[in-house]
Parts: structure tokens; sequence; C-alpha cells
């Protein structure tokens, strides 16, 4: 049961006064890079690297296999601003090893600008991390999948880059944001957890690792080091809590609230079924995602090489059979067979399995517009399209370049098209195979928030929202500054599918308040704003104004009553209305006329009184036999 914020106190003397609030609704886009910036997506910057090594490319090479952490000095020149002893290394699994077993140069790089110079950057970023798009076609996926799940959790910003390697033009490259303390930082406010990159230790190529382990989330016991070939530690501490995490997923599931952003996990996994990513933990490979555990206390995922969205690489050898893709299980993990306690702990949950397909049902309607990516992509392409066409070290031809936007193709293995497999997975999801994301969900609108008044108990706002559809309409509520802890506080049903709560504060000590409203039935969940958490309603309560409260002391006479009662104590009211209990409308007149009660039913009934000024003043009658 959700406590209640909003109280009436039985034969309390209300005074009554008002000041406009703004309410607003908080935009996290505005933490992205703005025009102009690194990660700028309108434009193909060009980049050249040269390395004080001529023989950069074997020594890196060699590293790659022996010595993953070395790094050789490199000066990088953008925009006619050259940086020098930037720390460069290869980076990547496969997009490695493919090419690189073809002898071809275009691997990926990480390149960390602080790694000599504490003060180093690149247009106030410390490190660059260039993915080759090597399995991709279209040099889309990734730079499209990065806007999507952008909209819904924190996630790495992605532009395009002309790569130059030694005075030599090496290819397009996807410029892919680091997780890393500056995205802690840009997106939580803080940078001093505990970081880990999902991923197993396994390389593609080279000697098979037997110890290679997946981030399964599984209990492996109290030896941290049992953890090492699953979990890659990016800060200088964290085993103990992450530790701590895989416990209470395996062995106390009930608290996993204070443990866990649920929440930003059924964003992360909602976006990965529903734009076809399944290169992670709720796919068909157990990896790719980091973990960072913010000041708050609660550990948050973050995606991390989205490539294969839209279904990528993976289609393979079922492009003869495509709906094995295009048909995959939406709750993927739910069951304890298929060896993934987080998602079988969250599909487990009643509560947070409706909250999972609200956030599909949202990403469905938001961005699966097959148009709007069509377009995207076009764009997309036509901005890069000289730079691609040049690019020789590239593994497709440019007839594919566009072909893979609108169809899958084959060459040997097949590549998902970008737009036949939102069309097709779209039509997956809301189809009759779908049944819990398809029911009727509730609808929200009008919210509002009322003017602020002051009564016997306190001084509050009250919410308020149109809801039709419900059995259970919830303010989710925070007044933390991390956005989260949101508390759950149930909506008075006010009739006429109006809901309405109010929240209290102190004149002499304004706070901020973050909120969204959640509706439920017994099947199915609806949020307001539609991105709630990641997105909210917010406003500040006011600041000293006791001087403009209005005292008014409405009685109601006499009280308790058995046939009538009349008004004392006000000077006017334009329209007085009376609710049962349970926020049935019963009366409703114009004036401060008597009121007849003889067949009403014993009982309490509140009584609200709209002065000409705006007031409004609450009392309770009580109506006997």
């Amino acid at each position: 049961m959700a406590p209640r914020i909003f109280s009436i106190l039985v034969f309390s003397t209300l005074s009554i006064a008002f000041f406009a609030q703004q309410l607003n609704i908080y935009n996290p886009q505005e933490l992205y890079d703005e025009p102009g910036g690194l990660f700028d997506a309108t434009m193909v910057r060009s980049m050249f690297v040269d390395f004080e090594d001529p023989n950069y490319h074997s020594t890196l090479v060699n590293a790659f296999f022996e010595n993953p952490d070395l790094r050789i000095p490199a000066t990088v020149t953008i925009d006619e601003m050259s940086i020098d002893n930037v720390g460069a290394r290869y980076k990547g699994n496969s997009t490695f090893c493919l090419p690189n077993d073809e002898g071809n140069v275009k691997v990926p790089y990480n390149m960390d600008f602080n790694y000599w110079d504490a003060d180093g950057d690149l247009l106030g970023y410390h490190k660059v991390k260039l993915a080759n798009a090597w399995l991709d076609p279209t040099f889309a996926k990734e730079y499209l999948g990065a806007q999507i799940y952008q909209r819904y959790l924190p996630s790495p910003e992605v532009s395009v880059v002309a790569l130059h390697t030694q005075g030599n033009y090496t290819g397009v490259y996807l410029n892919t944001e680091s997780i890393n303390k500056q995205f802690c930082k840009k997106h939580f406010d803080e940078d001093y957890g505990a970081l880990f990159k999902c991923d197993g230790s396994g390389v593609f190529c080279g000697e098979p690792n037997p110890l290679a382990g997946a981030p399964t989330m599984h209990w492996l016991g109290t030896d941290s080091t049992d953890y090492y070939n699953s979990y890659d530690l990016k800060s200088d501490h964290g085993w103990a809590e992450l530790m701590d995490l895989i416990y209470t997923i395996n062995f106390d599931p009930t608290d996993i609230e204070s443990k866990l952003n649920v929440d930003r996990v059924l964003w992360a996994f909602a976006v990965n079924q529903a734009a076809l990513n399944l290169d992670t933990y709720n796919g068909y490979y157990v990896h790719n995602f980091y973990m960072y555990l913010s000041e708050n206390g609660l550990w948050q995922m973050i995606p991390w090489d989205l490539d294969n969205t839209f279904g990528g690489a993976l289609l393979g050898f079922d492009y003869f059979n495509p709906n094995t893709l295009f048909h995959y299980n939406p709750y993927d993990g739910e069951a304890e067979s298929e060896q993934k306690p987080l998602a079988h702990l969250l599909f487990s949950n009643p509560l947070y399995r409706k909250q999972y397909n609200a956030h599909l049902r949202t990403i469905i309607e938001e961005s699966l517009d097959e148009a709007a990516i069509l377009s995207d992509a076009n764009a997309m392409q036509e901005m890069a399209y000289d730079a691609v066409d040049a690019d020789e070290n590239k593994l497709f031809p440019m007839n594919l370049f566009t072909q893979n936007v609108t169809s899958s193709i084959w060459t040997g293995w097949g590549f998902a098209g970008i737009t036949s497999s939102v069309a097709e997975r779209k039509s997956f999801l809301e189809s009759l195979d779908c049944p819990e994301i398809n029911v009727n969900a509730p609808v929200i609108s009008n919210v509002e928030l009322l003017d602020w008044a002051s009564d016997a108990t306190g001084t509050y706002i009250t919410i308020q929202a149109t809801v039709d559809g419900a059995s259970e309409v919830d303010l989710m509520a925070t007044t933390s500054e991390y956005n989260s802890h949101f508390e759950d506080y149930a909506m008075n049903d006010m009739g006429d599918g109006t809901y309405e709560t109010s929240l209290y504060f102190n004149l002499d000590n304004p706070v901020d308040w973050k909120f969204y409203i959640r509706a439920q039935t017994s099947e199915a969940m609806t949020l307001s704003p539609p991105r709630a958490e990641y997105e909210f309603y917010y406003f500040t309560t006011p600041l000293g104004t006791e001087n403009l409260i209005e005292e008014f002391s409405m009685e109601l006479i006499p009280n308790p009553t058995t046939s009538k009662f009349s008004f004392r104590g006000i000077p006017n009211a334009e329209r007085i209305t009376v609710y049962s209990m349970n926020g049935e409308k019963i009366h409703e007149q114009n004036g401060l006329f008597d009121i007849n009660v003889e067949e009403w039913s014993s009982g309490v009934y509140l009584v609200e009184a709209q002065t000409s000024s705006g007031n409004v003043i609450k009392e309770r009658i009580v109506v006997c036999d």
C-alpha cells in the first residue's frame, strides 16, 4: 500500500493561500554535447594521427595480444589543433581481429589524451575511442542506435571521423564516447564510484582463453578473483560492492531496490529488445555494458558497443530464417534455466514486468518509426558519403552502403537491414505473439500543479492528473538530489477521472520536488512523462510567502447534522462541492445556501468552498441518522 501524503483532519479549520508554481519536465538531453563539440553528429571531422614509431602498427598489434595496456605516443590533429604525447593503443575484439587477420590496417583505436599529460584533452574529452564499423556496411547502425538509447538512459555519444594515420587516409570511423570518469561526471554529477566494464576476458582471435567468463551476475563465491575473467574493474575499488550486488540478485532479491537502479536496467533491457540490439545481457551474448555505483548507493547499467543495433551482423545464417532474430523473445532471461539471474529476477516481479512493458510501448511509439529512421539514416549517409566512398580499407562495396539501410544482405554472412529490421521487429512486438505489450493501458493527461495552500497540518502543493482506465494511480515523488529513490504515494480518486494528492513542505526551507505519475491496471502500466524515471516533472517550493496567506475560518453548522447545514465565517463562495471520502462528488452548488442532507447516507463528507478570490477552503461534515 502506498503511503498517503494528502490528509484532511476531521473538524480542522483551514487557512488557505495560493502561489503559482512552474511545472517543468527535466530534459536529460541537455547533458549531451552541444553543436561544435567533439560528438557533434552533424559533421564529419578529419583527424590526423602521427606516431613517433614508424613501425607503430606492428608494435600495437603485438601489444594487443601480449601487453594490452601498452600505449605508444602519438600526435593528434583535429580542427587545426595538435595535441602531443597522446597515449594510443588498439582496442576491440572481433572488429580488431577480423581486419587484422586480413592484414588490413583499419582497426579500432583507443587514445588517451591525459595518459602522459594530466591536463591533456581533445575538445574537453580525455579519451577518444574510434570504432571501425567493420561489420556494418551502412556505417550508421551504432550512430543511429546511440540516438535511440540516449532518449531513455545515460548512453555514449557517437559522431563520424575521417581518420588519417601517418599521412595516409585510413578510413571512416565512429567516434564513440568512452565510459569513464568524465562520462560519470557528465551524467551523475560525480565520478568516484566503482566502475566495471562487463565483458568476458576472451578474445575473438589468438589463443583461446579457457578461463574466459561472462558477466551474467551469477554468484561465484566470496573470492573476488573468481570474478576477474567476467568483469573488468575500471576504478580503483569496487570488488566488494559488485559482489554485494551479485549476492543480492541471487539470494536477497527483495532488497534489490536498495542496491540497483531497477528502472535504469528495465530501460536498458527494453531498448536492447525494441531496437534489436541483442549483443548484450538480455540477448544472444552476455556482455557490452558497464555498471557504475553512483553516490546514491545504486548501481547504474550503461549500454556500450551498439554496432549490432537493428540486428547488425547477428543475422548470420538466420538470413534464411530471419524470424529467429526478428521474433526474438522480448523477455529473454525470464526463465531461471536461461542462466541470467538479473533478467530472471526482474521479469519474475509483476510490477517490474509491467514497468518494462510500459517502457517497450513508449519506445515502439517514439523510436520505431520506420520513416523517421530512414530519414535519419539518409541524412547521415549523405553527410558521410564522400568520406566512405574514399575509404579503400572498408570491408563492403559502396552499393551495399545504401542497400543495407532498407534491406538485409547476404555476402556469405547475413547482415540485417536497418529499416527492414525496424519494420519486422515492430510488427512482431505489436502482434498477438506479444499479448502483454498490447493490452489496454491507462491514459494519463492534464498533469497539473495546483496553487499551494496552507492548512492546520502544514503547507502543501497539490498535484492533479486526469487518468482513464486505471485501477490504481500513484504519485512517484522524491526530493533526492540524485533524481532517484522515488517513493509511491496513492493519488485520491476525485471523480470524473481526476486524481490528486498533495506534497507538504516548509516555507522556510524550499525544496526541489521531482515526480511522475504511475497508473496501473492488473495487466498494464502507464507513466507520465512516458520516459520516467529518466525524465520527470519538477518544481521548487516557494520561500517566505507567509504574508500572502489569507485567513478564513469556515464553520459548518450544525456539525454533526441530521437534516441540513449552513456556512459561517467566509464572506462568499462561488462554488461549493461536496465529496464522499472515496472521492465521489455528492453535491455541487453556487453560493452559500444551506445544504439538505436528509437523503445522504450517514458518514463523513468533505466540503470544498471556492471563494471569489480563488481561495479554496475545506472542511468535513459528519452526517448522522
